[in-house]
């Protein structure tokens, strides 16, 4: 679905004007990234500024693109202030959650939309479990309940094997956030969609048992 709401179009735009920002200005880009030093000595506003910077140009098209076909589902059923209430809520937990992975790794730094993103994919799959989406460079479409079964699990496993320059626990963050909200939004999911329900929760109880044994 292609989105033309006005929200949409002004956090895509928050998010390309400050991210050319940070392209063009080293220390601008500093002050305002994630960054568990930062965090630790109070600068606060990294958990949100954070968020609407990118590391490069493949970054912010590919997370405002995703935004941007999938954020129509979500304002058409729950409405403009909860769409940008996950929004801004799943970025937020997406960096608390990198913190709480990160907390002794003071020099550990992230920034981008994901979590935010990845919020609004999953209220969009809870809302619309069988869409069908394609899971990287597979080229056969799938569920996408399934597709968000697979792409958690796969966060897991990234977070785990710190595999690649990617924030996978800001994913899982907004992810969880994303499911939570929903739900609250619309309990009737847990009469009418319990199955879905169970289903999305295994990669985040997953997620727990790891954490609690200290396996992650």
């Amino acid at each position: 679905m292609l989105s033309n709401h006005i929200a949409t179009l002004v956090i895509i735009a928050a998010n390309v004007l400050i991210s050319l920002k940070g392209f063009n200005d080293f220390s601008f880009f500093e002050k305002y990234k994630f960054n568990i030093a930062g965090l630790r000595r109070g600068e606060q506003l990294r958990m949100f500024s954070s968020g609407f910077l990118h590391v490069d140009f493949t970054h912010l098209i590919f997370n405002m693109l995703t935004l941007y076909f999938f954020a129509d589902v979500v304002i058409d059923n729950l409405g403009t202030s909860k769409f940008v209430l996950i929004y801004l809520l799943s970025l937020l937990a997406g960096n608390l959650l990198s913190f709480v992975m990160h907390k002794e790794e003071y020099h550990y730094s992230a920034v981008g939309a994901s979590g935010a993103v990845m919020g609004i994919l999953y209220t969009a799959i809870l809302l619309y479990p069988d869409m069908e989406l394609y899971l990287f460079f597979i080229p056969i479409p799938i569920p996408a309940w399934l597709f968000g079964i697979l792409y958690l699990g796969y966060s897991i496993y990234g977070m785990k094997k710190q595999l690649g320059n990617i924030g996978h626990d800001a994913h899982i963050g907004g992810a969880i956030a994303g499911y939570l909200l929903t739900i609250g939004f619309v309990p009737s999911l847990i009469e009418t969609d319990l199955w879905l329900i169970v289903l999305l929760a295994i990669p985040i109880v997953v997620l727990f048992v790891l954490y609690k044994l200290g396996k992650i």
